[in-house]
């Protein structure tokens, strides 16, 4: 069939197009834009300028000659509902000749007309269509792009789009491989803009420059050069411990050398890497760490620019992430007074400030603009701590930060890019969440999976240019977009994470999210990274005992997520508790016990294991056994408070309690005839319960069914 094919389609070319001659050096270099009604510029006003085959033909300049071929509706597919090779588009972008093609197909390819029937003739077709394209001209160079995104708002992407997509994305690398011909990616770059996708598919103009924008890059191979990741700056802390991962950008095919120097390692000439940024103007290095310490420096040097990054250190690298409480500067609690003594070069902070907090205020038309072009933190710098730095850096983060300074005598650098208010979902990748809780991206501002005080602050920030597609920094992924996918893979140790007040009136919906959130970072910070999350403080909030106990059920200890405990640092009345610092060092214990080795500390709090009835002479007593302690005490040397029973029947009967050892003692009153009974402690919202062990780390608020630990 391929055979005959071709035979066909010499003898159209000979017969119906007529070879077009152009004087040696003289005529443009004519690029074919092949495509659907991406291509096209299907919705788009004013199409033969805004469509991106117009703007590409503007950024390549006169040199250029760019034609657009695009067919709406068509498909790759020989057998799906509209064939590219069936159009007219097609024939005249035969007859064109061109010396570059660039060939976007494959989304109306998942119309359930098409994939299901027809998905194993998808390469061979494509193969076949690159392979008339090169009999009009042997010497064209061809690029295939992977497609466009399809959003969650398409009426078909659960029932087969989504999956079908990556599907075809996975078909079209192997065409590319297969045929020699340079793979585009048309996907990533518009991937976080789902709002240049109105109707879920095709781009508006800003989203149509995108994509020209990157097509202008691979033609030319104009990546602006060398480039560094914003993380990347003078006085940065990289993770020791393991081999550096380095990477950035570059023009196609430069060379990039990059420099160590230090006293560690040879102070006169230093070590020297190198590498070549690949067809899309990526390059990446692994290269031996050097010992903790410094300061270093790293140089890159390429033929468009050359980067010096002075007073690099090798050490420990955390990132404090979260809402408000992680937020929270040291100069507004009680230890403000701490930021004096601050004098630490090798103590390095990176805080990523939003331009706008999220205040109860109407936001500039201007500032709007930036949010949807994912433009929220002012730009950062690593600084060492001083007394400047420190008293506008994270309470909690500088407190663990400079316990463990204390404890490694090794660099710590902490990068904080925590936002008030922000919602757990707001901080997963858009491929996970699309994967696992599609629903949740769907009109998120009139979606019960948020919280509606999340939605109203958003509704009010937006008020001067509010439209269904606007974007904020408490929608569905796009604290990752903003405020992780910047960190390009920076080598972490782990992370300290404090939210869940923005996830609170939703105890089933936050269970769904907070795995995903985990799984997100993981996979994007790499599978061993530590993640330590602080529960939620007390306060007179009616849903909180019941999002405490959740966060503490969530722990994965074997898989690195553990919580510390911070009920007992509430405040009736007020979410932001000033006093950080025993968070800081609950958190620092946690980590110089399961990162660091420090066997000797009891760094969790006491939790509960195991749960028996034992009848004596007075009556049946609860016997609650703990783990992670010798011996239990209060806090205020008072008797034990905080525990209740709740009989079959739902009653609630307040009961004292007794600390043996490692062991409290519950009498059952005679009144209890429940065979199974529901233990409580601390159920309140704001509780006064007083359980904790030996070290002083409060027991969690919990509440277990008498047989759920046996």
């Amino acid at each position: 069939m391929k055979r005959l094919f071709t035979v066909l389609l010499s003898l159209i070319l000979v017969s119906f197009f007529p070879s077009v001659s152009h004087a040696k050096g003289k005529a443009p270099i004519r690029v074919a834009c092949i495509g659907n009604c991406i291509t096209y510029g299907y919705l788009l006003k004013d199409r033969e300028r805004v469509a991106y085959p117009a703007v590409l033909q503007t950024l390549l300049g006169t040199k250029y000659e760019v034609a657009n071929f695009g067919k709406s509706g068509a498909t790759l597919l020989f057998r799906g509902h509209r064939p590219y090779i069936q159009q007219e588009e097609y024939r005249q972008a035969l007859a064109y000749k061109a010396d570059i093609a660039v060939i976007h197909l494959g989304v109306n390819d998942t119309d359930p007309r098409n994939w299901p029937n027809y998905r194993d003739e998808f390469i061979p077709n494509y193969r076949q269509l690159i392979d008339s394209l090169r009999l009009t001209n042997p010497r064209m160079r061809i690029f295939i792009a992977r497609t466009t995104p399809i959003g969650v708002e398409h009426p078909r992407f659960e029932s087969g789009t989504r999956d079908w997509q990556r599907q075809i994305q996975r078909a079209i690398d192997c065409v590319a491989r297969g045929a020699g011909v340079q793979l585009i990616d048309l996907h990533a770059p518009l991937y976080p803009y789902p709002h240049y996708l109105p109707d879920a598919v095709h781009p508006t103009a800003e989203g149509a420059k995108i994509l020209a924008e990157v097509v202008y890059s691979a033609i030319t191979g104009d990546y602006g050069g060398l480039r560094l990741p914003s993380v990347y700056s003078s006085g940065m802390v990289l993770q020791r411990g393991a081999p550096l991962q380095l990477s950035g950008t570059a023009n196609a095919g430069e060379r990039v050398k990059v420099t160590l120097q230090g006293q560690k390692v040879n102070p006169k000439r230093g070590l020297t890497f190198l590498t070549t940024a690949k067809d899309d103007g990526s390059w990446g290095l692994s290269i031996p760490s050097p010992e903790a310490g410094g300061p270093y420096t790293l140089t890159f040097q390429a033929k468009s620019r050359t980067i010096q990054l002075d007073s690099v250190y090798i050490g420990e690298v955390w990132l404090c992430s979260g809402q408000s409480n992680m937020a929270m500067q040291l100069r507004e609690t009680k230890d403000q007074d701490l930021a004096q003594q601050a004098n630490d070069p090798e103590l390095r902070i990176y805080d990523m400030k939003p331009a706008h907090v999220t205040d109860a205020i109407a936001w500039p038309v201007s500032f709007l603009d930036s949010l949807n072009r994912l433009d929220y933190y002012l730009p950062a710098q690593w600084q060492a701590a001083t007394p400047h730095s420190v008293a506008s850096t994270s309470a909690i983060a500088y407190h663990f930060a400079k316990e463990l300074r204390d404890s490694l005598k090794v660099p710590v650098g902490i990068i904080i890019n925590a936002v008030g208010g922000a919602p757990t979902e707001a901080w997963i990748d858009r491929e996970t969440l699309e994967r696992n809780l599609p629903a949740i991206l769907r009109h998120w501002r009139t979606n019960d999976y948020i919280m509606p005080w999340v939605r109203e602050r958003a509704t009010q920030n937006l008020k001067l240019q509010d439209t269904p597609l606007a974007r904020h920094p408490y929608a569905p992924t796009y604290l990752f977009d903003t405020g992780i996918r910047p960190l390009a893979h920076y080598g972490l140790r782990g992370v300290l994470w404090y939210q869940g007040e923005s996830n609170a009136h939703n105890v089933e919906a936050h269970e769904q999210l907070f795995p995903l959130l985990t799984s997100s970072w993981k996979n994007y910070f790499g599978s061993n990274l530590s993640f330590y999350y602080v529960q939620l403080s007390s306060i007179n909030r009616p849903t909180w005992p019941h999002f405490r106990d959740s966060q503490r059920r969530m722990q994965q200890p074997k898989n690195g997520v553990e919580m510390v405990v911070s009920s007992d640092l509430g405040h009736p009345n007020d979410v932001h508790p000033k006093n950080k610092k025993p968070i800081g060092h609950r958190l620092a214990l946690l980590a110089l016990h399961n990162d660091y080795g420090f066997d000797t500390l009891t760094a969790r709090s006491p939790s509960l294991s195991w749960v028996g009835r034992v009848k004596t002479d007075e009556g049946e007593v609860l016997s609650l056994s703990f783990k992670d302690v010798r011996t239990l005490t209060t806090s205020d040397h008072q008797p034990i408070r905080g525990f209740e029973l709740v009989d079959a029947d739902g009653l609630i009967h307040s009961v004292t309690a007794e600390a043996f050892g490692d062991v409290v003692r519950i009498p059952i009153p005679k009144s209890i005839r429940s065979q199974r009974l529901t233990i409580r402690y601390g159920w309140k919202p704001f509780t006064d319960a007083n359980l904790v062990g030996d070290t002083g780390l409060p027991v969690s608020t919990f509440m277990t069914r008498e047989d759920e630990l046996l």
